[in-house]
């Protein structure tokens, strides 16, 4: 609380000196809230509650106060005499009375170390009658939200690579119509012996593991019915017993299939939907393939259906192009498969990394923390997958984290080209942040949500630059980092600001100490400032000279102890 007091511009000899405007105002208390200033938001916002005594105004006159902040006016508060003519607030001359006056300011460096004064001018008739006394009325300005860790987080685009993947051997066998044989012919056809050669090899491969061997068998739509479904359980028959003797073979010997017990057969019957997608592919004119396809919607029974397309006029061409696919068995062999271990990985990525598919490249990118490597290894993703961006992204992560940003940028704006994605948003976002562009940051990572929690944290980083500590706490969620333990600080939980710093990355390094000396100054434990500052300027010398201005410590800088180590 200051008192206020003025300084005359009109002098009367009488007895000695004495100025007129002292009895136009006195005795004006000013108590500012906080005090020191603290910068919020890239602003200082200023709260004073300027009380005036009993007959502390003459009735006729009114003062127009104008206060500072280093060499920065804010707007001016007029209080008015009850019988004076002006615009303001008008305080009784008997009860005195109090104005809450509010201004924000721009923040700017010279007010870092700089005093909220009061200055102004008492107006007596309308006329200037002398000059309110500067006084200082607080100190200015914490300016702690600056210390916010920048480290806006780039995002790695995820691999999609799995070790052990679910894998399919298919074969075909095709009959002749009515019959279940498996002929000759068929059991040296290109995919029976490409199901030779595998069931050969996963013998005696151990990255293979057959799990199961399903058979369905089919027939075509023409002929009755219930022989057509026997003919199909007698089909998937014989072509499980056609895949158990390959198997068998003595270059074979593959145990797992020669089992009946590791089999599932099934006859499907007549396949209709075989033939419907066998008939709309074919060369057949249009209007005779709409025509058959009416005719397998209306007709109720297959005998019905089966004789409305033998009358038809290309049924031969049925017969000859259509029919015969239908009459088949399809052999799936089943099979997990184990895939390149990471030694193997690491050694093909170097050797011959053109064998590698994209998401093994990327994968192996992930078993080093050599950037350099790092950067090898997703520059030749992008050579070999061009058409992914998330080799593109990845090249622009590693050049984040090397603080290469214009070329990080152009690589995260060329995997959003080549296709707009969460992850490269919020890494251009990242980008944005730390060269200042807040506006464009929030916008974008407006779009990247989902694209994982860096996301939620660069928007703490933000919230901490805007003054929206609660959403900035919820933001960084339940990471111990520095920069929430700062918001909890900012928020005024000095508990758990300690809590989090303490827990986090940060506890031991210069900033985290330095944090932890301020929020000793806030709970006005002087061994817990002493001591913080100690590690931090142990560790970064720099912060001596800040913590000697720092308006944190203000109420220390007479203190023998604090003294000594900001020296």
């Amino acid at each position: 609380m200051k008192n206020k007091g003025i300084k005359s511009l009109a002098f009367i000899a009488a007895a000695g000196l004495m100025t007129t405007s002292c009895d136009l105002l006195k005795d004006v208390d000013y108590t500012v809230t906080p005090d020191p200033l603290e910068m919020h938001g890239d602003s200082v916002r200023v709260k004073i509650d300027v009380s005036v005594p009993e007959k502390g105004i003459n009735k006729k006159s009114y003062a127009e106060i104008v206060p500072t902040i280093g060499s920065h006016a804010l707007k001016p508060v007029t209080i008015v005499g009850e019988k004076a003519t002006a615009n303001g607030t008008v305080i009784p001359y008997k009860a005195g009375g109090r104005v809450v006056y509010e201004d924000v300011i721009a923040y700017t460096p010279d007010m870092e170390v700089s005093e909220l004064k009061v200055t102004g001018t008492i107006y007596k008739k309308g006329k200037e009658k002398g000059e309110v006394e500067e006084m200082k009325i607080a100190d200015a300005t914490i300016i702690t939200p600056l210390l916010v860790n920048k480290d806006f987080r780039a995002i790695i685009a995820a691999d999609e690579f799995q070790r052990v993947t679910q894998e399919k051997q298919i074969a075909e066998i095709n009959y002749l119509k009515g019959s279940p044989v498996v002929r000759s012919s068929e059991k040296v056809d290109e995919d029976m012996k490409e199901l030779e050669a595998f069931l050969t090899m996963a013998q005696t491969n151990p990255k293979v593991e057959i799990s199961g061997v399903k058979i369905e068998a089919f027939a075509s739509i023409e002929g009755e019915e219930d022989r057509n479904n026997t003919l199909s359980t007698d089909r998937s028959e014989s072509a499980k017993k056609a895949t158990m003797e390959i198997a068998g073979k003595r270059k074979v010997a593959n145990e797992f299939a020669q089992d009946d017990a590791n089999y599932s057969t099934v006859g499907k019957g007549e396949d209709y939907e075989g033939f419907k997608k066998a008939l709309v592919a074919s060369s057949m004119d249009k209007g005779d393939k709409d025509r058959i396809l009416r005719i397998l919607e209306m007709q109720n029974s297959s005998a019905a259906r089966e004789q409305a397309i033998r009358d038809l006029s290309t049924y031969l061409y049925l017969d000859k192009n259509i029919f015969p696919a239908q009459r088949r068995a399809e052999i799936v062999v089943e099979y997990q498969l184990t895939g390149y271990s990471d030694e193997e990985l690491v050694a093909l990525s170097k050797s011959n990394i053109d064998t590698l598919n994209v998401e093994e490249i990327l994968f192996t990118a992930t078993l080093t923390d050599d950037l350099n490597e790092k950067l090898r290894l997703y520059k030749e993703a992008e050579r070999l997958y061009p058409e992914d961006y998330r080799t593109a992204n990845n090249v622009g992560t590693v050049y984040y984290m090397q603080n290469k940003l214009t070329e990080a940028k152009a690589q995260f704006e060329k995997a959003n080209g080549i296709q707009e994605n969460p992850v490269s948003k919020n890494n251009l976002a990242a980008i944005a942040g730390v060269n200042g562009d807040r506006q464009k940051a929030k916008d974008l990572l407006a779009e990247a949500d989902g694209a994982g929690s860096e996301v939620s944290y660069n928007k703490g980083v933000l919230n901490i630059q805007d003054g929206e500590y609660d959403d900035a706490i919820s933001n960084f969620g339940g990471e111990a980092s520095y920069n929430k333990a700062l918001a909890q600080l900012l928020n005024k939980d000095e508990a758990a600001a300690k809590s989090t710093i303490d827990e986090s990355a940060d506890a031991e390094t210069a900033r985290g100490y330095y944090l932890k000396a301020i929020i000793g100054a806030r709970q006005d434990k002087l061994d817990a400032i002493v001591s913080n500052l100690k590690s931090a300027f142990a560790k970064d010398a720099s912060l001596k000279e800040k913590a000697s201005k720092d308006r944190e410590f203000i109420k220390y800088l007479d203190n023998a102890t604090f003294g000594a180590v900001i020296k």
